[in-house]
């Protein structure tokens, strides 16, 4: 008797064990459970990505209906050489979302850090006012701002909304940035008080560094979230100064142009080399 034919006969009794018929029942539940995961997982990306791929494809369609009439690059000619205010409503939300996410970033970060360090009596309702903008719908918040607004006189414009993406988008660096903390070792700040480092120095150096992970994610939250924001933006905005989904929504109401369509495409182009960038960057700060 070969080797192989011994190593059978020790084999094939397990096959009718309890233990064996458990396991084959065991990876036949997991095969039924993997194949049920595989087709969820399949449904949720066609239902997420289908969406973007008819906008693709008809970014390049010649007329503006939903019949397919053939390949052009005409809308694309529209976007770049023949809409001024369209480019204008866009320029207006990249300084509205980078100047609101910078101050945001910065005023969240040193919220978070503060209420982490330092131990007062209002710790527990500066923590729960801070979250508040996350929480309230949108339309409150508004309609609160536009009376702040009119209250004080102020002219509404890119400064009204400059400041209102600025309150709405402090919260969620705040909260990213304290969770950074939640998992920050604390003897490091002792080790950096033992070498000679004052607060600043141990802010700038130490604190800062180890928090970036989490202020870079809110940061690209508040740029996210400010691009997209409508409601409150509505609220605010005044004569001159709309930004992208109020111009997009001003123009649907004569019918949405395949314009929009291109424009789209080139911000999906914009914000996948963008995420591509920023995941090496972190890699490179997680590495470090």
């Amino acid at each position: 008797m070969n080797f192989k034919n011994i190593v059978r006969n020790m084999i094939t009794p397990l096959r009718h064990t309890p233990a064996g018929e458990a396991a084959r029942h065991a990876r036949r539940a997991y095969r039924q459970a993997f194949s049920f995961s595989q087709t969820v997982f399949i449904a949720t990306i066609i239902f997420l990505f289908l969406p973007l791929f008819v906008l693709v494809l008809y970014s390049f369609n010649s007329s503006k209906g939903m019949n397919w009439t053939g390949f052009s690059l005409v809308w694309y000619e529209q976007l770049f050489f023949h809409s001024r205010d369209l480019w204008t409503a866009f320029w207006h939300s990249i300084f509205i979302a980078l100047g609101s996410a910078v101050s945001a970033t910065v005023i969240g970060t040193l919220g978070a850090i503060g209420v982490n360090w330092y131990r007062f009596k209002l710790r527990g309702y500066v923590q729960t006012i801070s979250f508040l903008p996350m929480i309230l719908p949108e339309i409150i918040i508004g309609v609160s701002l536009s009376i702040f607004f009119t209250g004080i006189k102020m002219q509404l414009g890119l400064g009204t909304i400059l400041i209102a993406h600025i309150s709405f988008n402090m919260p969620f660096v705040f909260l990213m940035v304290m969770a950074r903390l939640d998992e920050f070792d604390f003897s490091i700040i002792e080790a950096a008080h033992d070498l000679g480092a004052n607060e600043l120095q141990t802010l700038i150096k130490v604190t800062i560094p180890v928090c970036m992970p989490g202020i870079v994610s809110g940061f690209l939250t508040a740029v996210t979230i400010s691009l997209e924001d409508f409601v409150i933006t509505y609220f605010v905005t005044g004569p001159g100064s709309s930004t992208l989904p109020i111009y997009i929504y001003s123009a649907i109401r004569f019918g949405v142009s395949p314009v929009i369509n291109a424009l789209s495409v080139v911000m999906i182009l914009g914000t996948v080399a963008l995420t591509f960038l920023l995941r090496n960057f972190l890699k490179y700060i997680a590495a470090k």
